[in-house]
């Protein structure tokens, strides 16, 4: 009888030790939908084409997790965006280089850590990122038939079917007040976005190299989290 009750007494002693601490650790964990728009810088770092970087424009939806006794939040967020991007070729009749712009059309879908470096109002933001592209599309379809700078034979619709899977890392920071941010992002692609132009069996004439090239984008948004 009297281990029965010593038992007892421990269990009850456990029961209250672990309900006090669990209400000491409860914290109110905040979950948010975010809207997010803003522009874009786009480039393919590449020794392949003479590139020049240009503006494009970005949106998306984002949702958050606010963890206050964290050192970091985290968010999904998944972007679309038009991309524009300029490379250098020359006309047959006028060999004169000169920039054509092309325009790309990306699906992005990231997982972010939001690092506190001045609480929720300025966050270093850092994580993966999976991407799905379109095809490279010429602006102005009257730039068809133009060679590509560095070649004698490859055209500006030849280098259209580049990958359209491709995985990104993405690295910023965050700040603002309350559910308002912006966001400055720089987005690599780890993967090869022009390989897949190595399979298109392309006249590339005596320039043989393999096409290499990985994604290089700036994204400035602002964030509305509700």
């Amino acid at each position: 009888m009297k281990k029965t009750k010593h038992l007892l007494l421990v269990a009850i002693c456990i029961a209250f030790v672990t309900v006090s601490y669990g209400q000491h650790k409860r914290y109110a964990i905040k979950n948010g939908v975010g809207i997010q728009g803003g522009m874009t810088q786009f480039d393919i770092i590449t020794d392949n084409f003479v590139t020049k970087k240009n503006t494009g424009f970005i949106g998306g939806l984002s949702a958050s997790v606010d963890i206050p006794h964290k050192w970091y939040n985290v968010s999904y967020n998944i972007l679309l965006s038009q991309n524009h991007i300029d490379i250098a070729a020359y006309s047959l009749s006028n060999p004169t280089e000169e920039f054509v712009e092309y325009k790309l059309l990306t699906a992005q879908l990231s997982f972010l850590f939001h690092a506190k470096l001045i609480g929720s109002n300025l966050t270093l933001d850092l994580g993966p990122m999976l991407q799905y592209n379109g095809d490279l599309e010429l602006k102005d379809e009257s730039k068809e038939g133009y060679v590509i700078s560095d070649y004698d034979t490859l055209l500006t619709e030849d280098i259209s079917k580049i990958s359209n899977f491709n995985v990104n890392g993405a690295v910023g920071l965050s700040a603002g007040f309350g559910a308002f941010k912006l966001r400055a992002q720089y987005i690599y692609g780890f993967t090869n976005i022009l390989g897949n132009l190595n399979d298109e069996d392309l006249n590339v004439g005596s320039n043989d190299n393999k096409f290499k090239g990985n994604q290089s984008m700036l994204a400035f948004t602002a964030v509305i989290t509700f």
